[in-house]
């Protein structure tokens, strides 16, 4: 019986594809358990009344919640740098670096970008709602979809002479400039945030990543908005895990025809082997009393072509030449009759009378 016929190809594209479809899943089954507590989570109201709640419940503390309030610094707020008078709690200035790269493969230039300098600053701030009910809300930049609003953008032009062009088609890198940007959560913008609500000692609400790992969220869209938007995403990691899963069991599935082409192709093999091996033994049966020496010498006239030994036994298809016995087909070192030189597609047994 012959191995499992798997070449070095099939191999890595079924592990690669059966790999990245388990990493795919871990991630779909990760932000699904988030669209869950999403879906779980109650939405509170930011009043009065929100600490005589978490007073009176075990342990002071909500694991999972929605609340929205309006962005307020406990202090000092930051001011931007470049747009005069605005002031946030969260600021993100950016330098990345524009330039095109030449790639051979597709023999054209591509645009690439990478990030230069980055600094990101945070001052304390709450959420405010009724009431002057306020949330502190805590590690900001632990938080996801944390998109805040672009306050300054300025792309600044590469300026190169005869020689650095040159030197840009040597390298295969054009640089196109640089672009500038701050962001900066302002000030005065609604926010909505999900994650664990605790009362402290001093009867201050604060908003904290949960402890039990759930995903922390803090964005300026709505929580219908900020669901279905982790929905999609879902649904998205489940079409690529499903997709390279389908991926996999398409290769499996290729090697597996293979190799059950392989393996009918050898139960014939062995079928014609044992046939031709009783046609051989018939052939080789000793003559009767009344055959004459002439008689018992006239099948070596019919020998076989290779071997010049044994009878020829069997017909060639599809040229139809009758001109060696089954032993030297199969030591053919290519499937090719040896008077045509015509490609041997199947090998049938000769019966002679």
């Amino acid at each position: 019986m012959e191995e499992f016929p798997v070449s070095a190809v099939e191999a890595l594209c079924l592990g690669t594809s059966l790999t990245i479809s388990g990493i795919l899943y871990y991630v779909y089954r990760k932000k699904k358990k988030t669209v869950d507590k999403l879906k779980d989570a109650p939405q509170l109201t930011l009043d009065g009344k929100l600490a005589d709640l978490l007073n009176v419940t075990p342990g002071k503390c909500l694991q999972y919640v929605v609340i929205e309030g309006t962005v307020q610094p406990v202090s000092e707020p930051l001011r931007s740098q470049f747009q005069e008078g605005a002031v946030g709690v969260v600021q993100k200035l950016m330098l990345r670096e524009h330039k095109l790269v030449w790639n051979g493969l597709a023999r054209a230039w591509t645009d690439s970008e990478r990030v230069l300098h980055q600094r990101v600053h945070a001052v304390p701030f709450h959420l405010a709602g009724s009431e002057e009910a306020v949330v502190r809300v805590l590690s900001p930049l632990e938080a996801s979809a944390l998109n805040m609003e672009v306050i300054h953008e300025k792309f600044h032009q590469a300026t190169y002479g005869f020689s650095d062009i040159i030197g840009q088609y040597l390298s295969g890198e054009k640089p196109k400039g640089q672009l500038e940007t701050e962001e900066m959560l302002k000030v005065g913008t609604t926010l909505t945030g999900v994650g664990e609500l605790i009362l402290d000692t001093d009867r201050a609400l604060k908003l904290r990543p949960p402890t039990d790992g759930s995903e922390y969220f803090l964005t300026t869209a709505d929580f219908e908005t900020l669901r279905i938007d982790q929905e999609n995403q879902a649904a998205a990691w489940q079409a690529l895990a499903a997709a390279f899963a389908l991926a996999g069991a398409a290769v499996l599935l290729w090697v597996a025809r293979r190799y059950y082409r392989s393996l009918k192709h050898h139960w014939e093999q062995e079928r014609l082997r044992r046939e031709f091996e009783t046609l051989g033994a018939d052939s080789a049966s000793p003559p009767g009393p009344g055959t004459s020496r002439d008689e018992a010498a006239a099948p070596l006239e019919n020998a076989c072509v290779i071997c010049l030994s044994r009878p020829r036994g069997c017909v060639l298809l599809d040229c139809g030449h009758v001109c060696c016995c089954y032993r030297c087909y199969q030591a053919l070192p290519q499937a090719t009759c040896p008077i045509c030189r015509q490609t041997i597609r199947r090998v049938v047994p000769l019966y002679q009378a």
